[in-house]
């Protein structure tokens, strides 16, 4: 069965995006040969991707999830119906108020391999219902001062145990497992 997996690039003081949702500054963070084989062989073993549709509603216009790489099924948790999107062979499926569904879809699509959960709400609202399995984070060494925060809100005590970390550049890798 599929693990589900937050996935994200976060500054050193905790932001996934500035206050505009904007995530520019990662493209400023020079990345060895081994980061990018460490965030691709991540990315290899997403089989689905649950995530917000704040942006990514626009899939026609380039806001694919992972720059629509992985070529997976995406849930896309919004509060209005919308009928799916097919890109370049990926279905977009936009889910209605119902995050445990729609992970429960996307490991059902995964199968062996992991869901990646994208967004701080839907990583914060997965960790409080206890559908998290591990936190995958790349760290890098940008302070933002102000943004948008992964974990902030999240309002419960998640112990984690270390599992892998990694630094080859300036950034650093760490993943974790969620103690049950």
């Amino acid at each position: 069965m599929a693990k589900v997996l937050i996935h994200a690039t976060v500054t050193l003081d905790g932001y996934m995006a500035d206050p505009e949702g904007g995530v520019d500054w990662m493209f400023d963070v020079d990345a060895t040969d081994e980061d990018t084989a460490l965030v691709s062989r991540v990315v290899g073993e997403v089989g689905a991707v649950v995530g917000g549709a704040n942006r990514a509603r626009t899939v026609e216009d380039g806001e694919e999830p992972y720059g629509g790489l992985p070529g997976v099924p995406v849930y896309l948790m919004t509060h209005q119906a919308q009928e799916p999107v097919v890109k370049d062979g990926v279905t977009y499926t936009f889910v209605v108020d119902d995050i445990a569904g729609a992970v429960e879809r996307a490991k059902a699509d995964a199968g062996d391999k992991a869901v990646s959960l994208l967004g701080g709400r839907i990583s914060r609202q997965c960790l409080q219902r206890g559908l998290v399995d591990e936190i995958q984070l790349h760290v890098v060494p940008i302070l933002l001062g102000a943004g948008i925060s992964l974990f902030a809100g999240l309002d419960q005590r998640v112990n984690l145990e270390l599992v892998e970390d990694a630094s080859f550049g300036d950034g650093v890798h760490l993943r974790y497992r969620v103690v049950r």
